[in-house]
């Protein structure tokens, strides 16, 4: 092919017509992309139920890619031994250029394949807490939030003392996968299970605390009780798993300076913080009822030295 006196290598009639054909190919797959995706949006029975939903899209997505795929092949390929050709040279480009990339793409299925999580999960993931809102081929997308205070020193630094969300998107690459371990929270078993920690002297009526606290816990995760027991069963028939009570339950600690009693109880992965700010309410409220204090770093001073006060005398001169 010439133009302005320049004939162009490699650009003939053939591969001109094989160019449009792809960019309708192209434009075709778009469009059906993007109708199977609306259809998916008003479709009343898959808006209902989010794994659904999220499984039809990647359905929808994996479908479209494989037939361009397919359709580019047929088009530029139609020799089987310039495809075979074709194929090494660009499987070899690749593991070279595209490592991280090929990587995140075998990690994308490796998700898909697995069950590692579906979006809505919530997860830790590449250092990143959050749910996921988002799975594509290649990256993540996570709705981070923040962290308790035992970990606040990670990093990236957190402002958000709980588990709650910080406003920040974050994008993690599927490679991560074969890195690092994901910790899910909500695939297998979608509880927690949470502590609250009172320090009190020695001589308070321990027995009287612990039964707040067990109230306390009683009143605010016992409609959890039944559910979770199904959820710790299923559990228990997949995984080879030992027995755990869910029921709430108090642990004693001695210290140098106090007595401290905790309260371990099970609670949805979701509204952890609220649940806890209502017994710590409940639990100061009914200290205060009982007028029990609770206990704090103290010091005795058991003696002071001797102090020696001198007065000068006034000189003569």
């Amino acid at each position: 092919m010439e133009g302005f006196g320049i004939r162009f290598v490699g650009v003939n009639t053939e591969n001109g017509q094989k160019l449009l054909l792809t960019l309708a190919l192209i434009l075709v797959v778009w469009i059906l992309r993007m109708s199977l995706r609306r259809i998916l949006r008003s479709v009343r029975i898959v808006r209902g139920d989010p794994n659904t939903e999220f499984w039809t899209r990647q359905g929808i997505n994996i479908g479209t890619t494989v037939l361009l795929l397919l359709g580019l092949l047929s088009i530029w390929f139609d020799d089987p031994t310039r495809l075979a050709t074709a194929l090494g040279l660009v499987t070899a480009g690749l593991a070279f250029a595209l490592q991280k990339v090929v990587t995140a793409i075998a990690g994308y299925f490796v998700i898909l394949r697995g069950n590692t999580f579906n979006v809505g999960d919530r997860i830790t993931m590449g250092g990143v807490r959050g749910d996921v809102i988002g799975l594509g081929f290649i990256q993540t997308t996570i709705m981070e939030m923040g962290q308790p205070p035992a970990v606040q020193s990670a990093d990236p630094a957190m402002w958000v003392k709980s588990r709650q969300f910080t406003g920040r998107i974050v994008t993690v690459s599927n490679d991560k996968i074969f890195d690092e371990p994901v910790y899910n929270y909500t695939r297998d078993f979608a509880y927690l299970w949470e502590e609250i920690s009172i320090p009190i002297n020695y001589a308070t009526d321990r027995e009287r605390v612990e039964a707040i606290l067990l109230a306390a816990a009683g009143r605010h995760t016992g409609r959890f009780g039944q559910a979770s027991q199904q959820a710790m069963d299923a559990m228990m028939a997949r995984y080879f798993m030992q027995p755990t009570a869910v029921e709430p339950k108090v642990f004693y600690r001695l210290t140098d300076n106090w007595l401290e009693l905790t309260v371990r109880f099970l609670t949805e992965d979701r509204g952890v913080r609220d649940v806890k700010d209502a017994m710590s309410r409940e639990i100061l409220t009914e200290f205060d009822i009982a007028g029990i204090e609770l206990a704090s770093a103290t010091y005795d001073i058991v003696g002071l030295p001797p102090i020696r006060v001198v007065r000068a005398e006034p000189s003569d001169s």
